[in-house]
């Protein structure tokens, strides 16, 4: 029976996604195509720094942090609270942030507080937001 649906699931997904072979009539480089989409292209660099841009993005405790920050500013110990996670995870993640410039933080005393980066960082929250919820 186990077989029957992962045989049935194979099938299904052939189905709803194209295979390599058939995705396109002929096998022939449309050369006006490519030249239009190639000065386009990421470099090889930049794809790398997004890369990591991403994966900085991919962790779902960096995400609840970025959750919060994007309602206002806090320092450590509120961001824990709100996230319901130790101070020192809370740290570890807001270095990673830092490092790919998602967020920023400025001393008032001994307390130093956290927010987002710039409004990019907001839009791209929000935008990736609102896009899970339709």
């Amino acid at each position: 029976m186990a077989n029957s649906r992962s045989t049935e699931n194979s099938t299904m997904q052939a189905v709803d996604a194209p295979s390599c072979d058939l995705s396109c009539d002929e096998s022939l480089v449309h050369l006006d195509n490519v030249r239009q989409v190639q000065p386009e292209v990421l470099s090889t660099e930049k794809a790398q720094r997004m890369a990591e841009f991403f994966s900085a993005l991919s962790d779902p405790h960096r995400l609840k942090l970025l959750s919060a920050l994007a309602q206002q500013e806090l320092c450590v110990c509120d961001l824990a609270a709100a996230v319901k996670m130790g101070e020192s995870a809370v740290s570890h993640q807001l270095r990673v942030l830092r490092s790919q410039r998602l967020v920023t933080y400025r001393r008032q005393g001994r307390n130093v507080y956290y927010g987002l980066a710039d409004d990019h960082i907001m839009s791209l929250y929000r935008e990736v937001a609102a896009h899970l919820d339709e």
